[in-house]
Formats: C-alpha cells, structure tokens, sequence
C-alpha cells in the first residue's frame, strides 16, 4: 500500500475528494512533510517547491499535479499595519518553506524573524491565514497576487514528490488522484459542503476558495515554477535551479 503524505490544510479537500484508491494517509504540516519525504518515510507526497529543489537529486515528480495559484491564493498572506515597500521585518511561519522563500524573493530587504517576535509584518499560510482574513481587520496582502502582478505567472507552491527507488504503484496513485479533482470540479457544491463540514468554514467560502487554486502541473505551472526557483537562486537561497525530473506515468491531465 502506498504511503502518501496530506497536507493537514484544507487546500487538499480536492485531491482527497474521492481517491478510489487505498493507500496509507499520512498527515502534517507542509515542512513535517517535506522531511518524510527526503528521508523516506513517505512514497509521495505534496512538498513545499523550494525543497524539491533542494533535493531534487533524489525525489522525482508526479507529472500531472501541484497546488499553484494564477493570481491570488487566500491561504497565504502577508499582515501588515504598514506599507510592503517599508516592511523591514518579517515575522514567518515554521509551517512551509515555500512561502517563506516567496516572502524573501518579494521582500528580499527585509530580515525574517520567528513567527511571534517583533516585526512590521507577519506570513500566516494554510488554515491561519483563512481564518485571519475573516477575524483581523489589519491589511492582508495576498502572495498568489503580488507573485503574478511580479510575474505575469502562476505561483506553484507544491509539488508531488517521491522519494528514490520509487515505489510502486505511483502511475495508479497519480491517476487516483488526478480522477478525484475532476469529480471535485464537477460536484463543487458537495464539495464545499464536506470540506465546510470537515474545516469548519462556510461552504460559500469555501467554494470561491477552491475555485482559485490549481492542481494540473501544465506548461504555466512550469515556467512559474522555474522562475521561482530562478529568482530563489538569484536571493540566495538556492545554489542552482534543477531539472525537473518526472515519474513516468500515462494519463489525460488534470481539468
């Protein structure tokens, strides 16, 4: 049986939607599973992008899949009392590598702290950062949306890695899954309504939400994702911009 990692946030309630598959769920937070993935523990999973190109020399990719955004996320948010462009600290979440590195790429003068020290502005990602767009009236700024007006690109923020040797089973894991966001893009009202009632979010807000992310890994989701990596190289945080290396797997792409 495979051993596929979740991320605990909402954001995976597509992909997680009908799997007619068995497998072994493994949940955690976007770092916990880039660990398990890069020792082993997992056979795929979805891991932050800034740490499959860390350590693309032994993970392959689930061609047909990421989680990206084409403008903006809701999930990933930047707090602020004052002006980006006088953000000099930077308060950032343990919970995801990613965003963290977009942060730098965005903000590259400003310094990063630990979430809950002092600082001009504070990362929140996942299920924090939908929860304080409804709870807390100070300024949000979208990364998904400061990524494109920089860009003009989609932002992928995870892609579905597997560790080497490569399990088996990962052709009929991929086409499970790539199944279960067509039936979710299908059926977004009970879509809505299970993750409403599993999150504990309106299902209306829900819905927008689901409607603005991404899961087909496609030409866009590409180049978006190597300029990325680009620009995390050019700030550092990257020593060089890998290839991107596939698992061979057959299969319509996803809607």
């Amino acid at each position: 049986m495979v051993r596929l990692g979740r991320i605990s946030y909402v954001n995976m309630a597509p992909v997680f939607y009908r799997v007619g598959l068995e497998v072994e769920e493994v949940q955690g937070v976007p770092t916990e599973l880039n660990r398990m993935v890069v020792e082993g523990e997992l056979d795929a999973a979805p891991i932050s992008s800034i740490e499959y190109a860390r350590n693309a020399d032994k993970l392959r990719l689930l061609p047909r899949l990421c989680v990206a955004s084409e403008g903006a996320v809701d999930s990933i948010q930047l707090v602020s009392r004052i002006p980006l462009e006088q953000v000099r600290v930077v308060g950032v979440t343990p919970e995801s590598a990613t965003s963290v590195a977009l942060t730098k790429v965005l903000l590259p003068e400003a310094e990063q702290v630990p979430l809950g020290e002092e600082a001009d502005a504070k990362l929140l990602i996942g299920d924090a950062a939908l929860r304080s767009a409804f709870e807390d009236p100070t300024p949000h700024y979208d990364l998904g949306r400061l990524w494109q007006e920089r860009t003009g690109l989609p932002m992928v923020f995870a892609v579905w890695a597997c560790p080497e040797p490569l399990a088996d089973g990962l052709a009929e894991l991929e086409d499970a899954l790539v199944a279960s966001v067509r039936v979710a893009r299908a059926e977004p009202e009970q879509l809505a309504f299970e993750a409403a009632e599993r999150y504990g979010y309106p299902p209306g807000f829900l819905a927008r939400y689901f409607e603005k992310l991404r899961y087909r890994f496609g030409p866009r989701e590409r180049a978006g994702l190597y300029t990325f990596l680009e620009l995390a190289r050019d700030a550092g945080l990257l020593e060089s911009v890998p290839e991107l290396r596939f698992v061979q797997t057959t299969g319509a792409a996803v809607a």
